[in-house]
């Protein structure tokens, strides 16, 4: 299935346009549930409820509402959106160049790709390309979704991935938490043996060798209970440390690398892995039943 836009628009990159398209580049792989009736299995609803009139509302009922006091409302139009004088609906103006390195990764919200249209394809890969030679990204404003937020325009891979930010104000800061740093008095042998786990552990950022665990078990729950068998998964201890112990669990973790890392390249060298690919068994969808024989079963 083709993807399909969410946003048609422009950068404007000093005195050139480059007409481009707006495409989300991440996919949740979040599995998702419903919430069910217990003596008939049907799918419970959430209806829009008015409770002055006591009935479910049709979408085509609803318009949009500020509440500016308690229980006061100014009612909003269609146009009240659309025709906001933003240049940022239609256009991504670069402000600044920045290098990333400066740009604190709590700022970043969501991903997207930009996909150049052909007449501008060429200014679309000049830009990406000054991005690249001069190792910097451009900061922009773009509006999305009845929003006008910040961006970051970068090169990736093929073409320029847009990052949208958030604002100082939107980032909530750590001064309500208690964090004394200045009472943790650490040891020049323990802050050693802390440095020697981290180089130990020092290596490139490859997202292949990430899975999300809690996603893959719980696919296998759900694959258990489609085959009629009931998983059985003991519970995880949490781990309990003790404050005392710190440079024996430094050292300890340093050994635990060392033996993991040379394990890795044993098994890289004899072409084996060390982790086993999770299996993909693909079950057919339970069948729904009817609600006829859901209440005769009643």
């Amino acid at each position: 299935m083709a993807r399909r836009s969410m946003w048609n628009g422009a950068i404007s990159f000093g005195m050139v346009v480059i007409p481009v398209k707006l495409y989300p580049a991440t996919d949740s792989k979040e599995i998702h549930f419903v919430n069910l009736h217990t003596t008939c299995n049907s799918r419970i609803r959430q209806p829009r409820f008015c409770p002055y009139h006591e009935t479910a509302v049709e979408s085509v009922e609803i318009v949009r509402a500020y509440e500016y006091a308690k229980d006061q409302y100014i009612i909003m139009e269609d146009a009240d959106f659309s025709d906001l004088p933003v240049p940022s609906k239609h256009t991504i103006e670069i402000s600044r160049f920045v290098s990333l390195p400066s740009i604190d990764p709590i700022y970043f919200e969501r991903s997207y790709a930009l996909e150049p249209q052909e007449i501008g394809l060429k200014p679309f890969y000049l830009l990406k390309r000054a991005l690249e030679t001069t190792e910097r990204v451009a900061i922009a404003k773009v509006s999305i979704r009845q929003r006008e937020s910040l961006c970051c325009l970068r090169p990736y891979e093929h073409g320029i991935m847009m990052e949208t930010m958030h604002y100082p104000d939107e980032i909530r800061g750590t001064e309500e938490l208690a964090l004394p740093e200045g009472e943790a008095s650490l040891s020049e042998p323990e802050m050693s043996m802390a440095i020697a786990l981290v180089d130990q552990l020092t290596g490139d950022f490859e997202p292949s060798d990430f899975q999300d665990g809690y996603r893959l078990a719980l696919e296998k729950v759900i694959e258990s209970k489609l085959i009629g068998a009931e998983p059985v998964i003991p519970t995880p201890v949490a781990p309990m440390g003790k404050v005392g112990d710190l440079m024996e669990a430094l050292k300890a973790s340093i050994e635990a690398t060392k033996t993991e890392r040379s394990a890795r390249q044993n098994g890289a060298q004899n072409g084996t892995s060390m982790e086993e690919p999770a299996e993909t068994v693909e079950k057919p969808a339970p069948k729904k039943r009817s609600r006829a024989k859901a209440k005769a079963a009643d």
